[in-house]
């Protein structure tokens, strides 16, 4: 093959320029997101039962749904969530490469068996199946100046113009109103309901029949009668569309021509339809609308899209409302990939320098050089090919792939510029001679390269995501790098070279000559090391057998984890007030959140939710999303992310009524709501609520106690004092009340009914009967409540039902089937997150016997990773020895380069105790990258001793890996990390500085191998 492209070198130009026109194309189409689809994707079942609670809910919803669902194709685990204000969800994950929509047809079938079960009142509503990740995008804020432009009218307008324009943008999930839209609110009073003999029932029975829509036909349809001349269709005003025209709905016409209307016993207007929640901007009353993206969307191209959007609606707002987007996610990916890739380039230019400072030639130099950009520009052209994106990981993987694909070239260049030194051939003949001693070296090399990086692709679940993109990265450049080395590399240098004469030699004046001449003396010298040791293997051997019992010591002490935590310019604090308090209470909380967090210098703005937590939903409950000030505006060590969360909560815990927490988003936002550990304790042997909530503080308890853990806390809402209606069921039968009856005036009264829909300006908005407030504000107002028996009175029900209190849950949770609880937290400073899941693992095997318990979110992605990672490395060492005995013939040769792993491997970890890193998918990751150079240049001078060339010259190895230091030192804080100021950054927060660790394991691995290399 390298003898045809050296005759034809144009032809090997096409080609090259043809993969890098289609790398350019694939970039400009392939998603671009954080990281690989690490979470699995997940569909949401959400269901509305007005006036139940949490119990109610799941035992007469959520239960029979869940039932329906086992059993689901690849349904790794459920989650079940039922709040006191009858909402309810339920979250499916499936296995990794799951088709959503296939799955979420899955749902939707086995969910329309469920539905004959379900109340009315829940179908009436609607169960809703949505496809989302959870975690929002960004958040576009309504906000007006303007005291007529409410809250409710904001949040009316926004559910017209703004959330449909929005739903219907490429990328875009699901989109969530913090806010409401306009309803017909029947506000009746129970007094002069029983002072009229009139139920709530009646008020609801008599709008549903006098607001209809009718649809009445036409005159003169056929068959009409013969000489019928016209047909015109008959409109009937059915549908009523004003309060005044509400209020006048007949309830009860008597015969003397007297009337009861409903503006007799209701106060009626248009306000909001729900009063859940609601969203502050900066300290202002506000409407939020909150974007999730969708399981293949392109968070940039997304959030680029909506902001487009958003300035074209603007023309259309009503005078004085303006709008804005205070919180953005994809702001970090943008900047983080940003500096990915300057580093890129920056990588690209080191790389030549260090070759041009050994090759000493600007067309020897040049040639290797452009390998670079093809190579990865195929590699992006097969990333669009396999459906990956371009994200953190592989970003980090091309960077470290540079110094790999300029081996093989390096390889054919120097072969080429010692036989023309040698022999005084031209380059066209050189080449040819060249080519044809090294091309089975080339082949064999980046076989044995690849296939450490093959058992990677094969690894299932979200871990294997991650692997399997770093993995096509490396291979596919590697792979790439193998056809240039035979295709455009010797076409370049039998056209670019131009001929020298027999025995030239490197320069031997000037800086070169100074360089080449300190080399010379560091080779020999390291040769008469290697002398010096071979009368001595055997006890070199006992040293050697002690640095890997080292290895495996320091490798079993790394602290573990997942993925490092980073400052994605974000913060969240999440506020819960104690079971039972009120919005007003909880605003009060919020407004001295809002007044501490905007006066820190690191914020820039700050979105606040009220009614809406990660931790449920209700008046106590509240959420605020904190955007942080630019990276470079930010350069000192406790202006971070993680260190202003850390001031907030020790500041803010002085706020007596409220439990706030501070906290940083996790690395993967779809794998959780915060940093730290998700813990699931499970009631295995139905021990019942109470018994599980006091397992759940004996381990809240044993865990406070631990320094292995910190802001270890249940993450719900808490149990709180509720009113229990006992009611006397042979009493009501005596009296004729039937439970029915009962059932529709609490309901009503207390949980609102949605009567039907009337039309408002164009759109179907929601007519809904509750009592008025002043009515239902005391125990004793529910007792005051008349029900009509089936003689027609009005009975109380104090005359049937007493009340009492209890304490009763708030939320309810059920984890794969089980009542459990949620349980979150974080390791201590100085330990890492493996050991805080070790740590509560032990202190689980401490409760009673019947309880059980499970990780979820990032916490189960980082035990499945760890239990997976020596499998990998065995996989990748595997395979390794395989294509090397079948190369080498040979079962006994490839053992001898096994033997240099350990060595690698030590280097890896010194590499990580010193920058106090863990042992984490970077770590794996480049440890699967030191075991495949551990045998490259192996391999690389097998063979060219083979062939007689100086591809196994030590000028190659320690010029690439010179270069790979300098990578390691300029990037190592670099890569991932967002508009730092690198030059000023303070190497004391190894947090920082995460990402490039690879490459600086890989170079100090390089001074490890050294020795066995040679």
């Amino acid at each position: 093959m390298a003898k045809f492209f050296i005759d034809r070198p144009i032809f090997a130009w096409v080609i090259a320029l043809f993969i890098m026109v289609m790398g350019a194309v694939s970039i400009t189409q392939l998603p671009i997101a954080q990281y690989p689809p690490v979470a699995p994707p997940s569909i949401v079942i959400s269901a509305t039962y007005p006036g139940a609670s949490a119990q109610t809910l799941e035992d007469s919803v959520l239960s029979i749904v869940e039932q329906e669902m086992n059993g689901s194709p690849g349904l790794i685990y459920i989650e079940s969530v039922a709040q006191a204000n009858g909402t309810g969800s339920i979250t499916l994950s499936f296995q990794p490469g799951t088709n959503p929509d296939l799955a979420q047809v899955d749902v939707q079938n086995r969910l329309s068996r469920a539905s004959p079960r379900l109340p009315s009142a829940v179908t009436q509503q609607g169960v809703r199946v949505d496809k989302a990740r959870s975690n929002f995008l960004l958040f576009a804020i309504l906000s007006s100046d303007d005291p007529k432009l409410t809250p409710v009218a904001l949040g009316d307008y926004a559910s017209r113009s703004i959330v449909p324009e929005l739903q219907r943008l490429p990328g875009v999930g699901q989109v969530q109103l913090f806010g409401t839209e306009r309803a017909m609110r029947i506000w009746i009073d129970p007094a002069k309901l029983q002072g009229y003999n009139l139920s709530a029932s009646d008020v609801t029975n008599a709008i549903r029949a006098q607001n209809a829509q009718v649809s009445a036909g036409e005159i003169g349809s056929l068959p009409n009668v013969v000489g019928q001349g016209i047909a015109a269709t008959v409109v009937v005003n059915g549908q009523l569309s004003s309060v005044a025209q509400f209020g006048n709905v007949v309830l009860r016409a008597n015969t003397d021509g007297s009337s009861v209307r409903l503006k007799d016993v209701a106060r009626i207007e248009l306000d909001a339809q729900t009063y859940a929640t609601s969203a502050r901007l900066n300290g202002k009353p506000s409407t939020g609308v909150g974007l999730q993206l969708s399981p293949s969307g392109n968070a940039l191209a997304t959030a680029k899209a909506v902001r487009e959007r958003m300035t074209e609606l603007e023309k259309f707002f009503p005078k004085g409302m303006t709008w804005a987007i205070p919180y953005d996610s994809s702001r970090f990916i943008e900047t983080s990939l940003s500096q990915v890739a300057e580093t890129l380039v920056e990588a690209i230019v080191l790389v030549f320098l260090v070759m041009f400072l050994f090759l000493q030639d600007w067309r020897y130099t040049l040639i290797p050089t452009l390998v670079v950009p093809v190579a990865l520009l195929g590699t992006f052209a097969t990333l669009l090919a396999l459906g990956f994106s371009i994200n953190v990981l592989t970003m980090f993987a091309m960077v470290l792939v540079i110094g790999i694909v300029v081996d093989d070239a390096i390889v054919v260049v120097e072969n080429v510029e010692r036989i023309m030194s040698e022999e005084g051939l031209s380059p066209l003949d050189a080449t040819r001679k060249a080519m044809g001693q090294i091309s089975g070296a080339i082949i064999g090399v980046t076989v044995v390269l690849i296939s450490v990086f093959v058992p990677l692709a094969f690894f299932s679940g979200s871990i294997g995501n991650i692997y399997r993109q770093f993995a096509t990265v490396m291979g596919t450049a590697i792979a790439f790098s193998a056809f240039l080395a035979l295709s455009l590399t010797p076409a370049l240098c039998a056209s670019l070279l131009k001929p020298v004469e027999a025995g030239h030699h490197h320069a031997k004046t000037g800086f070169f000559g100074w360089f080449n001449r300190g080399f010379s003396r560091t080779a020999k010298a390291y040769e008469g090391g290697v002398a010096k040791l071979l009368p001595r293997a055997a006890r070199y051997l006992v040293i050697y057998l002690a640095i890997v019992a080292g290895a495996a010591w320091m490798y079993q002490r790394l602290p573990t984890s997942f993925l490092p935590n980073e400052d994605q310019g974000t913060m969240l604090v999440n506020v819960q007030l104690p079971p039972g308090a009120t919005r007003d209470r909880t605003l009060a909380v919020m407004q001295q959140v809002e007044g501490f967090i905007l006066k820190q210098p690191e914020v820039q703005g700050m979105v606040s939710v009220l009614g809406f937590s990660f931790s449920g939903q209700g008046q106590n409950a509240a959420l605020a999303f904190v955007t942080l000030k630019d990276w470079s505006e930010r350069p000192g060590p406790g202006s971070s992310a993680q260190a202003l969360a850390g001031r907030a909560f020790g500041a803010l815990s002085g706020i007596r009524d409220a439990f706030i927490f501070p906290l940083s988003p996790p690395p993967i936002p779809e794998l959780g709501a915060s940093s730290g550990f998700s813990f699931r304790l499970q009631d295995r042997a139905s021990l019942g609520h109470d018994a599980l909530l006091a397992a759940r503080n004996q381990l809240l308890g044993m865990a406070g106690k631990s320094k292995v853990l910190t802001q270890v806390r249940p993450d719900g809402l808490e149990d709180a004092p509720q009113l229990q209606l006992d009611i006397d069921r042979d009493k009501a039968a005596a009296l004729g009340v039937g439970f029915d009856a009962i059932n529709a005036t609490i309901s009503t009264a207390l949980g609102s009914s949605y009567a039907n829909d009337f039309p408002n300006a164009g759109r179907l908005q929601r007519v809904v009967v509750q009592a008025d407030a002043p009515a239902r504000m005391q125990p004793d107002d529910l007792l005051k409540l008349f029900v009509a028996n089936n003689k027609g009175q009005m009975v109380p029900l104090s005359a049937f039902a007493s009340t009492r209190w209890v304490t009763g849950a708030m939320q309810t949770v059920r984890y794969n089937g089980y009542p459990a609880m949620r349980i979150s937290g974080s390791a201590a400073p100085g330990f890492s997150t493996g050991a805080a899941l070790a740590e509560m693992e032990q202190l689980a095997s401490q409760l009673p016997p019947g309880f059980g318990f499970e990780w979820t979110g990032t916490s189960r992605e980082e035990k499945l990773a760890g239990s997976q990672a020596m499998v990998l490395y065995g996989f990748a060492i595997l395979a390794v020895f395989l294509c090397l005995a079948a190369l080498y013939e040979s079962w006994s040769i490839p053992l001898s380069v096994i033997l240099v792993v350990p060595l690698g491997v030590l280097g890896v970890i010194v590499a990580t105790l010193l920058r106090s890193y863990s042992n984490d998918v970077y770590f794996q990751v480049g440890l699967i990258t030191i075991i495949g150079l551990s045998r490259q240049k192996h391999c690389q001078r097998r063979a060219g001793s083979r062939a007689h060339a100086v591809s196994a010259d030590f000028d190659d190895f320690l010029g690439l890996h010179t270069g790979r230091l300098a990578l390691g030192t300029v990037l190592g804080g670099r890569l991932g990390q967002p508009a730092r100021d690198w030059h000023r950054r303070d190497w004391r927060h190894p947090d920082r500085h995460h990402a490039g660790r690879g490459v600086c394991a890989d170079l100090f691995c390089g001074g490890a191998q050294l020795v066995p290399r040679q």
